[in-house]
């Protein structure tokens, strides 16, 4: 009776898991290895495929544009993340403090985060103009010259890293947060019995106990720094000559205004082996870390 129970609450499962299992299949998996195999290919969306081999893969490090958006992403990730995750992590510990308005203040840098990238692009172009931009009516209002923030090769990127750090500051803030507070009381108390206070029994206690939180964190917020797309393409476009142009707006370009999707399918399995490997790279940094209770 048991067996036959189980077998019928087996078929039960796979019922409601099926639909599930077909939209993973159909709109994930077989996307997924299609794209591969396109990668290998030329094709234009209206000729039929044509198999060349690797060779996608080897004109893109032959690729001059190709080789600068990959700078520019690399450039971009290596000072989003680290500015963003401490940034975001002190912010979570004063956040995590009984002071009068907390909520509101939670509530506040975390409003972004739910807000349409789109938008906030937008919002965004309209503070960094330079004839009437908030930003640089400050700049004025301080004694400084009006910087031409979109439109400048040295500039524009790092207009698209505020943008960038000033959206995700919320979500990651909350990550942390949810960590700090999952970090038993009696660790403070421990510590401020022998001794272990403020920033000492940040670095000795507190980071050692969110290691798993730290690690989801950096790995989170290099993905999407890689991944960065919406606030390039509406904020400056990828320009002035390419210097704010990055690795998904490249296979965008080259998939939907070049047609030239076996090089864009590569370009992206490019991406997702860089990030692959990052992301592992970020997994053995935290195991061989200092990071332990001393």
């Amino acid at each position: 009776m048991k067996a036959k129970k189980l077998k019928k609450d087996g078929r039960w499962a796979i019922l409601f898991l099926a639909p599930a299992i077909i939209g993973l299949a159909i709109f994930t998996l077989y996307p997924l290895i299609e794209s591969l195999h396109i990668s290998f290919t030329e094709w234009d969306l209206f000729s039929p495929k044509k198999f060349i081999g690797v060779n996608n893969y080897v004109k893109f490090f032959h690729d001059a544009t190709g080789l600068k958006v990959f700078k520019n992403t690399i450039v971009f990730t290596l000072v989003v993340v680290p500015l963003q995750l401490v940034t975001t992590f002190f912010l979570a510990v004063a956040l995590n403090q009984k002071i009068r308005g907390v909520r509101f203040f939670r509530g506040a840098y975390f409003l972004p985060t739910i807000a349409s990238m789109v938008s906030i692009s937008i919002v965004w172009q309209w503070l960094f103009n330079t004839d009437f931009g908030i930003i640089n009516y400050v700049i004025k209002l301080l004694g400084g010259s009006a910087v031409n923030w979109l439109t400048n090769p040295k500039t524009s990127l790092w207009a698209i890293i505020i943008v960038s750090c000033w959206k995700g500051t919320g979500y990651h803030m909350m990550i942390f947060l949810a960590g700090l507070q999952s970090v038993p009381s009696t660790y403070y108390e421990a510590a401020e019995l022998d001794g272990c206070t403020g920033f000492s029994r940040l670095i000795r206690i507190v980071l050692p106990l969110i290691k798993p939180t730290v690690l989801y964190s950096s790995i989170t917020c290099v993905i999407n720094s890689m991944q960065v797309f919406d606030q390039v393409m509406i904020i400056t476009g990828g320009g002035p000559a390419r210097s704010s142009s990055v690795m998904v707006q490249y296979l965008y370009e080259n998939a939907f205004d070049y047609y030239k999707m076996g090089y864009a399918s590569a370009i992206g399995w490019i991406m997702a082996i860089f990030i692959f490997v990052l992301s592992v790279i970020q997994f053995k940094a935290m195991d061989n870390s200092d990071f332990s209770i001393e």
